[in-house]
């Protein structure tokens, strides 16, 4: 970093600092939803220092009309005493995933099984860029947890269960995200959820992590340390409990170990609702610096924590802190020059330019995990092929979670192509669309089965979660898909999209072919140019494969660290083509 710059912004923070009020500290503590009721008035009266998008209505159709609302809550903070802009921020987690018609990218659990660093950091450039043509500034990515059980529901938001690899693609995505902070391409990063967020007991979103101290520091915080190395500008803190105190509540982690024992300078944000369900003016004490005010929250964390000043439950200095983190993260990104969005930057949204970079990243992602007899792959020239399965004909299904909605799409989205598009492209004979193995094509030559999870994100993923009927094996339903064609001994190759290993022992048993395709995102046509051999299998299994469901009896699956559970493949196992 730059020295001199980095020393007039701390004189630039001081002086702000003396002039302004306890209300205004807090008001830049206060994170809130453009869309709620009192949003605009909000912004002026109560100060507030940061905006972030959810699930709900959007700021308008068209990105113009999203930098127009944005830059409205704009004027209306710099129209304030102080004028200090404000930060937007947004899950961008695959893409700026939140805008249709946006690049999205395959979910982090496919770019872990490319393994391609320089590649996750394109990715991250064109996340940050079609991110700022939206509005934002700050997206809440990188995930850099280390799942530990495939029943957790945020498995496909982390890239592997190897802290190695981890490591590696999270210096990749913070530096393509940040880039240069001040540039108007570039958002600020989040490394989330800091920490053990991956690594609960049984794989309970929210869940009590009880791994030792000595694993947590080796396994856990060590991507940590390479995002705060890498100067990212926030970390979420996360759901789940350490030895019984919720990490929202954890000073020994995020004051003790982040901010004093990593020396990270940057902001900690909390995640949703964290006043009011952690204990209030706790989270503070803890060391969280922006509080995500939403739902109701507002008035009581501004009263709340006004109040615990003034009875000095809370000290002044960890308010100062706390607003010393924020302006910093502020000044370099350069908003008190540049506070609004870049109207030129709109035309690159889901540009044809970064469509190719995420089917690139389709490709790269792809796992076979068999190939008997080598049909694969396809020749072009084949006959006929039956395509079956909902999952190939829908870009929502092949994408996943947090695609337009918070919870996904099962429709089809703009810009978006599926991987029936893609052998339709690619096959020179003819090509029968059987959506639920119905149609009875047994006199095909091939047959392309494409079978998963439906979207979920969250705890509404978790297996066994109250909220679902999810297992870790395809339904019954996909698993007759398969079988329909293959007892006719049609040739079987199956397309497993999916956000976590699942326990498909059997189907890649009696499968002619199997491949692991994870949630691919928009690009759903780059599946076939890999079916036909334009180009070569790449990808690498981020996870280890489970054989059973006797492998979750435990409170993990079969993972890199435990050679209890033996896996139906390893980490790292991944077969290609001898020659294309």
């Amino acid at each position: 970093m730059n020295t001199s710059k980095e020393t007039q912004i701390e004189q630039k923070i001081d002086s702000l600092l003396k002039l302004m009020t306890l209300e205004e500290k807090i008001g830049q503590m206060s994170q809130i939803r453009h869309f709620e009721e009192n949003a605009d008035v909000h912004v002026s009266e109560k100060f507030i220092g940061s905006i972030i998008h959810t699930e709900g209505p959007t700021p308008g159709k068209t990105a113009l009309d999203w930098q127009k609302r944005f830059t409205a809550l704009q004027k209306k903070a710099l129209s304030s005493r102080l004028g200090i802009p404000l930060l937007f921020a947004v899950d961008a987690v695959h893409g700026q995933n939140t805008f249709e018609g946006a690049t999205i990218f395959p979910h982090n659990i496919g770019l872990g099984a490319t393994q391609n660093a320089d590649l996750v950091e394109e990715i991250a450039k064109i996340t940050a860029l079609e991110s700022a043509a939206t509005g934002f500034n700050w997206v809440f990515s990188p995930c850099i947890a280390i799942p530990y059980n495939e029943k957790w529901g945020r498995v496909y938001e982390a890239f592997s269960e190897s802290t190695a690899l981890t490591e590696k693609l999270t210096k990749a995505s913070i530096k393509g995200h940040q880039g240069n902070l001040s540039d108007s391409k570039t958002v600020m990063a989040t490394a989330k959820h800091f920490v053990g967020d991956g690594s609960t007991d049984f794989g309970v979103e929210g869940g009590e992590t009880s791994l030792s101290a000595k694993e947590i520091q080796e396994r856990l915080l060590a991507p940590y340390k390479v995002a705060v190395k890498e100067n990212v500008g926030a970390v979420m803190s996360s759901f789940n409990s350490i030895t019984g105190t919720s990490m929202h509540n954890h000073k020994a982690l995020i004051t003790d170990t982040l901010k004093v024992g990593m020396n990270f300078d940057g902001i900690v944000v909390s995640d949703w609702k964290a006043y009011s369900r952690f204990n209030g003016n706790e989270v503070v004490n803890a060391g969280i610096d922006v509080v995500m005010a939403v739902d109701g929250d507002l008035d009581s964390f501004q009263k709340g924590l006004k109040a615990g000043v003034e009875d000095a439950s809370v000290k002044l200095a960890r308010i100062d802190d706390a607003v010393r983190r924020i302006l910093r993260q502020k000044f370099r990104l350069g908003l008190f020059e540049n506070p609004f969005p870049d109207a030129s930057l709109i035309k690159e949204i889901g540009s044809k330019k970064h469509r190719e970079i995420a089917k690139q990243a389709v490709r790269e992602s792809l796992v076979l995990l068999k190939n008997d007899a080598q049909i694969l792959p396809l020749s072009k020239e084949t006959k006929k092929i039956v395509v079956v399965g909902e999952h190939a004909n829908s870009a929502g299904l092949q994408s996943g979670g947090w695609t337009i909605h918070w919870q996904g799409t099962k429709g089809n989205y703009k810009g978006a192509t599926t991987i029936l598009d893609g052998i339709k492209k690619q096959a020179k004979g003819e090509v029968v669309y059987d959506k639920d193995a119905t149609k009875k094509q047994f006199d095909a030559d091939v047959a392309i089965i494409v079978v998963g999870e439906n979207p979920y994100a969250e705890f509404f993923g978790d297996i066994g979660h109250e909220s679902n009927q999810l297992e870790l094996m395809l339904t019954t339903a996909h698993q007759q898909y398969i079988k329909t064609y293959q007892e006719k001994g049609v040739k079987t190759i199956v397309i497993l999209v999916s956000g976590r290993p699942l326990v498909v022992t059997d189907q890649i048993e009696k499968s002619d072919a199997f491949v692991a395709a994870w949630l691919v995102g928009s690009e759903g046509d780059g599946v076939a140019e890999v079916l036909f051999g334009d180009y070569n299998f790449k990808g690498k299994l981020p996870h280890s494969w489970p054989t059973s469901v006797e492998d979750y009896k435990g409170k993990y699956g079969p993972n890199f660290w435990d050679n209890s559970i033996k896996p139906l493949f390893p980490f790292g196992f991944g077969l290609s083509y001898k020659k294309i």
